[in-house]
């Protein structure tokens, strides 16, 4: 079998936040460690919240920024689309803009010690005000010529989008990509809306869409890809264990499947380790691993020289 560390990859649902690791959350004041499994979304993420807090300084957020490209580099990712709760913690903080510049700083730093090529996904909460919805867009627009390339909306799938259509398509009128958390912890219903209603170019998650037929047909027809986090869904006790995840029945529909890691700060695995659970958990063999691969990066929002070079490398390692 072949080392998946060397298998070149896309890197598209990753937050910046949850790959912070362990040894810098001790020496910030974070949390030490994770419980490694939740009882359900809710308790990650009041988990989470105390991670998120302890990022206060513009060095804090530019140091994890440049170990997550360290730590990509690692496991044979080319081109990550970390995904940053910029307006969040921009209020926290009391500066509306320092977070991301120094994210941004860090990315770039972490390019040109790694060679980790990268985009930045802005998310917001499904819980909040369709104005912090509209500060985020507008930080994106600001920066998008430093890596910023799309939004989404995340959180509590109970929440509907219908609120912010018209901040999406604002969004989209802008040139920006989108991106939404859906079919996670809400069942088929909230990956159509973040379809039709969100006019998503991915969906984040969307397991749950094989509870509809139709649902898989849309995203079938449309070739709107899903990032699959198969460790985090058995993480956060979504799925019971990963031989349970329905994930081959969307593949076996012809859905453009993706994977990804999500939380590695929780599952404690990187994404090559994450590629490991496909071969050793769902049956793939390294032909399958790197159609996978290609699908991460033929959906990624990469310059088309980097999609090139990605998708060569893949050729390579399986050849």
């Amino acid at each position: 079998m072949r080392e998946l560390s060397g298998l070149p990859k896309a890197h598209l649902h990753v937050h910046l936040e949850s790959a912070v690791r362990f040894s810098t959350l001790v020496e910030i004041g974070g949390p030490g460690g994770s419980p490694g499994r939740f009882s359900g979304f809710r308790e990650f993420a009041d988990w989470n919240s105390g991670v998120r807090g302890c990022l206060r300084r513009a060095e804090d957020f530019r140091r994890v920024a440049v170990e997550f490209c360290a730590d990509e580099a690692a496991a044979g990712v080319g081109y990550a689309e970390v995904t940053f709760t910029a307006a969040s913690h921009g209020e926290r903080v009391g500066d509306p803009e320092m977070p991301l510049v120094a994210v941004l700083d860090g990315l770039a730093e972490g390019r040109r010690r790694h060679g980790v090529e990268f985009g930045v996904l802005l998310d917001h909460s499904r819980r909040r005000s369709v104005e912090r919805m509209r500060r985020t867009v507008e930080l994106a627009v600001k920066f998008a010529d430093r890596g910023v390339v799309g939004v989404g909306v995340a959180g509590d799938e109970a929440y509907g989008l219908a609120p912010f259509a018209g901040v999406l398509r604002e969004a989209r009128e802008a040139g920006l990509r989108l991106v939404h958390h859906a079919g996670e912890s809400a069942g088929a219903v909230s990956v159509r809306e973040a379809v039709e209603v969100g006019l998503a170019d991915r969906v984040g998650h969307g397991f749950r869409a094989v509870e509809d037929p139709e649902v898989v047909a849309l995203l079938r027809d449309r070739g709107v890809p899903l990032e699959v986090c198969v460790s985090s869904n058995v993480a956060l006790g979504l799925v019971g264990s990963v031989a349970e995840h329905p994930v081959r029945r969307l593949v076996a529909a012809g859905v453009v499947v993706t994977v990804n890691t999500d939380v590695p700060n929780v599952t404690g695995r990187s994404l090559a380790a994450e590629y490991g659970v496909w071969r050793s958990g769902l049956g793939c063999d390294d032909v399958a691993l790197a159609g996978l691969a290609r699908a991460s990066v033929e959906s990624s929002f990469a310059s088309e020289g980097t999609k090139a070079a990605l998708l060569a490398g893949i050729g390579r390692w399986l050849g």
